[in-house]
């Protein structure tokens, strides 16, 4: 099975060309054979530049459901696996993906985060949001989502909203099919944290989480998540 990685970028100069080497490095890809398809919605850094090595390098408007959206249409890879630029995908990423996607009962799968920072309050973030993708059902963009290109397609593609394109489109995913995490590690930046304070971010994303719920359009609520970079 063949499979398309698809990153998101905006102003990510730094973290693009290594990340597209960590990409490269893994020995998954002797396995699974895919291609990296990177989707720029408007830097005015040097990412463009970075990211050549990539195997397609596309540009958007910005907004990551616009961008992931333009990547799966030119994916040809059968199975599309959407990462953040500020995650990384360790060995055995790839080779689970394509496992999981072929149990029964399967709409898509992500991974297991490991926040790059050793304080032991991540790990108690790291459980709670393993336990809440498999509880609820509800899988964030920097877990790894990856499903199949023809259910995608199928259920159109994340919605055209500037914020939590992600969580709506894991609430569609579970009506298909069982959200499976990995057991396999996606590491994941804790720049965001950092920069806000864990705990004014975390109650943040829960206040934000729950007005959704509530009813409150994600055009609102992306103004309460500005990007942190």
């Amino acid at each position: 099975m063949d499979l398309s990685i698809i990153i998101p970028v905006l102003n990510e100069a730094d973290r693009i060309g290594p990340l597209i080497e960590s990409l490269r490095q893994l020995p998954d890809l002797k396995e699974v054979t895919t291609e990296i398809i990177v989707v720029d919605g408007g830097s005015t850094d040097a990412t463009l530049e970075n990211a050549q090595a990539a195997d397609l390098v596309l540009n958007s408007p910005r907004g990551r459901a616009k961008q992931q959206n333009l990547g799966a249409e030119r994916a040809r890879g059968s199975v599309l696996l959407f990462l953040h630029a500020d995650c990384q995908l360790t060995p055995g990423c790839l080779r689970d993906a394509v496992a999981i996607l072929a149990q029964s009962r399967t709409s898509a799968g992500c991974f297991t985060q490991q926040i790059d920072h050793s304080r032991s309050r991540y790990r108690l973030m790291e459980r709670g949001n393993r336990l809440r993708t498999r509880a609820l059902q509800w899988a964030y963009g920097d877990q790894g989502l990856f499903l199949k290109r023809d259910l995608f397609h199928e259920l159109g593609g994340f919605p055209d909203v500037p914020f939590l394109e992600d969580l709506l489109f894991s609430k569609t995913l579970a009506r298909r099919g069982k959200i499976r995490v990995s057991e396999e590690r996606i590491l994941v930046s804790a720049r965001r944290w950092e920069r806000q304070g864990m705990l004014r971010q975390t109650l943040k994303n829960w206040s934000i989480i729950t007005l959704a719920h509530a009813g409150a359009s994600p055009h609102w609520l992306a103004r309460f998540y500005p990007n942190v970079r």
